[in-house]
């Protein structure tokens, strides 16, 4: 795949981490309309009780109406962002490379955060750069309905049921609930630290 067209996520799932990992050139798809229950604002990790999701609080529109997601505000009357960092915290502590990638991590968590969308795309940055990619990235300008390149948007979708099957890794609580499939590439990168890398451009994508 040389060119790839993705929504910006939170945290991406592996899916979307080996999907940028296996490219030379990622768009972001900057005007699509803001959709619920997706990877735009939502994270999974593991934790001791199982798969935990991370949820950024939005502010929605009175009136009802669409908004595109460039456009959505984060709604910050809720300290989410601390709750954020100290699951992630109380989740990794204990995995080998938590402590190695902390404190670039945390900056995310401290930083305010207004837009969704830019935020978004400062967590995929500073993620790229821990992991290695080197991926080239541009924005779309308009709506992409026929893209000329691999159009991977669907990947947004949390719900989407997919054949993706994530090649195992040691986790922090699989002895409690076995090894728990695509979660947010956090999770890859807490457990498996300089290793990531290698793992996402090896992992076998079905599309």
């Amino acid at each position: 795949m040389k060119t790839i067209l993705l929504h910006p996520s939170y945290f991406p799932s592996i899916e979307q981490m080996a999907a940028a990992a296996q490219t030379e050139n990622i768009v972001w798809e900057m005007e699509d309309n803001y959709q619920k229950q997706t990877y735009r604002n939502r994270a999974y990790i593991a934790h001791s009780n199982g798969i935990l999701l991370l949820n950024i609080p939005i502010k929605h529109t009175r009136d009802g109406k669409r908004q595109k997601t460039k456009e959505v505000i984060v709604e910050n009357d809720f300290p989410w962002q601390e709750q954020h960092w100290k699951s992630l915290q109380s989740a990794y502590r204990t995995s080998p490379f938590f402590e190695y990638y902390e404190d670039d991590l945390e900056h995310p968590f401290k930083e305010p955060v207004t837009s969704l969308m830019a935020h978004n795309l400062k967590t995929y940055k500073i993620l790229a750069e821990l992991i290695g990619l080197e991926a080239k990235t541009s924005k779309t300008m308009v709506y992409e309905v026929n893209p000329e390149f691999e159009d991977m948007r669907y990947l947004i979708n949390s719900k989407r049921k997919t054949n993706f099957e994530t090649e195992p890794y040691t986790q922090v609580f699989q002895e409690n609930h076995g090894f728990l499939s695509n979660l947010s590439v956090l999770d890859l990168l807490f457990n498996e630290g300089p290793n990531a890398l290698g793992y996402l451009e090896s992992q076998k994508l079905k599309f």
